[in-house]
């Protein structure tokens, strides 16, 4: 199969970032399911590995290209960061002594959210600017605010809970479509990218 239309790729870039996505069965659907590039499971669609290689092709920007090099950018910036967003969801669910955080501290909790606060700051223009040189990345920022004023209006799940767009889900979705895009490994990471 050629690359496919918009729909088709969003759809399929949804799947691959989520890994599983309820929809209805539709002209998309089929396609995919068709081509072999996704699989019907109880909870919805799920990629397969003919799916995840041919999107890993589709999603990849165009090599030395200038998309390509917007994005090593944001890639160098975020990852920085990442260690740190790392740290504030360990901090979230774990408190010192490797106790369990059950939220009993309210002082703790909100120190917590105001290191997760500092590195949405930091994260902002990185995330804005690739967002408008790239369109697929345009929804994340919006998405991370969101789950930023959740949880400051007290919803602590919108911090790391993977049944929903919290924070830290939306922030791995990045992580991993900024990885696509460059053609990069996480496995890699230790290692400077050029």
């Amino acid at each position: 199969m050629t690359a496919p239309d918009e729909a088709t790729f969003r759809l399929l870039h949804e799947v691959r970032l989520r890994g599983v996505v309820e929809v209805d069965d539709d002209e998309t659907v089929a396609i995919l399911v068709g081509e072999g590039f996704v699989a019907r499971s109880p909870r919805g669609i799920r990629i397969t590995a003919t799916g995840r290689e041919r999107h890993t092709v589709w999603a990849r920007l165009p090599a030395n290209g200038e998309a390509e090099q917007t994005a090593r950018r944001a890639y160098e910036r975020f990852l920085p960061l990442n260690a740190e967003l790392l740290r504030v969801c360990n901090d979230w669910q774990v408190l010192p002594g490797g106790v369990p955080n059950d939220h009993a501290d309210p002082r703790y909790d909100w120190a917590v959210v105001d290191r997760l606060r500092a590195i949405d700051e930091r994260i902002a223009p990185v995330v804005s600017r690739l967002g408008r040189a790239i369109e697929r990345f345009a929804p994340y920022r919006p998405r991370l605010r969101a789950a930023l004023a959740h949880v400051d209006e007290g919803r602590t799940e919108w911090l790391t809970s993977p049944r929903i767009d919290s924070y830290h889900t939306v922030w791995m979705q990045l992580h991993e479509d900024v990885l696509l895009a460059i053609g990069a490994d996480r496995a890699d990471e230790s290692v400077v990218v050029e």
